[in-house]
């Protein structure tokens, strides 16, 4: 079939689904846009509100399944709600999910000729994977967004805790320290946290000694937990402030000292591992796969040498090199 004969055919097909589906489509569409404009904030369309407006308390059911991510979203220190968040994972994936069944089947039946069954059961199996991958992503980046606040405190820890002392030694109140602490720097993740503790004395209503509580038991670290806590119990106990932050400074600087270590010694192995499995493997191979190409040897299909050589060049080389940065940003301190 010739190219134009092939885009008049999708353009005939479109039309006809266009007009078979409109009549009944309208009411839904027409819906659909009401609650997108009851979802628009200061110019920008917020999804989780649209989400929560479409699906809201239809996902009481679902609440349960999802458990574990209410625990993160709160460690996390993402601004949104845990019905939100659901209601978001639920729209976006029967979203995705029906738009792949519909494209699939389409594209394999008016572009590639395949039969209209085996174009079905294409389209049923993409759909049902990109749903559960779908799925998978938002049950993941809560704990991706922990992971990463928990790094970012620890590795700001032993500063956090020299200018608390320092604090506490001009005789500065709590409230003031953190205070101090919210306005230092908007790129430290101690910052946002102080922030989050500010907010609950002024607009909650929050004693300072309540709101540290309260961060302590939302903190991914257990580090900082720990100094919230031991804060609160030298205040109640009426300790030296300035002896005990200083001694969480030593603690902290000993501790990163020793991270530091670690980490410069995985850095070396890595690197030997990169230079063997993705420089010296990868070249050997490919020097090997051409000369078998080029001299007819090898098998047929997937043994054929002339694509095992593409797919290392286009897949193997690139999902390795990827998942390499990121298994170095996993590891790497947040500095």
């Amino acid at each position: 079939m010739r190219p134009s004969e092939t885009w008049k055919n999708i353009r005939r097909a479109y039309e006809h689904v266009k007009n078979s589906l409109y009549p009944f489509a309208l009411p839904f569409l027409s819906r659909f846009h009401r609650l997108t404009e009851g979802a628009h904030f200061g110019g920008v369309s917020k999804p989780r509100v649209l989400a929560y407006q479409v699906l809201g308390e239809r996902t009481v059911q679902f609440l349960p399944l999802f458990r574990d991510v209410d625990v993160s979203l709160r460690k996390s220190g993402m601004k949104i709600s845990f019905r939100a968040y659901v209601s978001l994972t639920i729209l976006t994936t029967l979203l995705l999910s029906v738009s792949v069944l519909v494209l699939v089947p389409f594209l394999l039946t008016f572009i590639f000729n395949f039969a209209l069954l085996p174009s079905l059961l294409f389209g049923i199996g993409f759909s049902l994977f990109a749903g559960a991958l779908t799925i998978i992503g938002f049950y993941v980046y809560p704990i991706y967004r922990a992971d990463n606040l928990k790094r970012a405190l620890e590795d700001g820890l032993p500063f956090t805790a020299g200018y608390m002392a320092i604090l506490a030694g001009a005789g500065v109140p709590p409230d003031y320290m953190f205070h101090s602490l919210a306005n230092v720097d908007t790129s430290l993740a101690v910052s946002g946290e102080a922030r989050t503790v500010i907010r609950d004395v002024e607009l909650f209503g929050f004693d300072i000694l309540s709101a540290l509580k309260s961060a302590s038991y939302r903190a991914p670290s257990a580090r900082f937990k720990d100094l919230l806590e031991g804060f609160v119990a030298t205040v109640h106990s009426g300790g030296s402030l300035v002896k005990y932050l200083t001694d969480r400074l030593q603690l902290y600087m000993k501790l990163k000292r020793i991270a530091l270590r670690r980490f410069s010694d995985t850095l070396g192995v890595l690197a030997e591992f990169y230079v063997t499995l993705l420089v010296a493997g990868p070249l050997i191979l490919v020097v090997m796969l051409a000369v078998m190409a080029m001299l007819g040897g090898g098998g047929t299909g997937l043994l054929n040498p002339l694509l095992l050589l593409y797919l290392l060049t286009y897949i193997g080389i690139p999902i390795g090199s990827i998942v390499f940065l990121v298994l170095l940003d996993v590891i790497s301190p947040r500095w």
